[in-house]
């Protein structure tokens, strides 16, 4: 029969290699970081400029498979939580595509 110990590294074994462990750290960091925003200083609002830069980096943050860093970066900056459209992107930034692999 399997020890305490043992149970508690084979599920901390699997809910590391799900993803689960990850994620459930960067919620807690983001609900700490959260709780500890001074309500009395109100942030300010989210300019166009840096709408347009934040979203960059989600998506560099997203296509390096660094979800849980761009939740927390969702949380703090007040970026909508659903991402702008990528052809509004390349209008906004009077960029281009790279049709073989959606690469800006």
């Amino acid at each position: 029969m399997a020890t305490v110990a043992e149970l508690k590294a084979v599920l901390k074994d699997t809910l590391e290699k799900k993803g689960v462990l990850g994620h459930l750290k960067a919620r807690i960091r983001a609900e700490v970081f959260n709780a500890l925003d001074d309500d009395c200083e109100p942030r300010p609002s989210l300019s166009h400029e840096n709408l347009l830069i934040n979203e960059l980096i989600r998506e560099y943050l997203e296509f390096n498979k660094y979800k849980y860093t761009a939740s927390v970066l969702i949380a703090e900056s007040g970026q909508p939580v659903v991402p702008l459209d990528r052809q509004f992107l390349i209008r906004e930034l009077n960029a281009f595509e790279e049709s073989k692999d959606n690469r800006m």
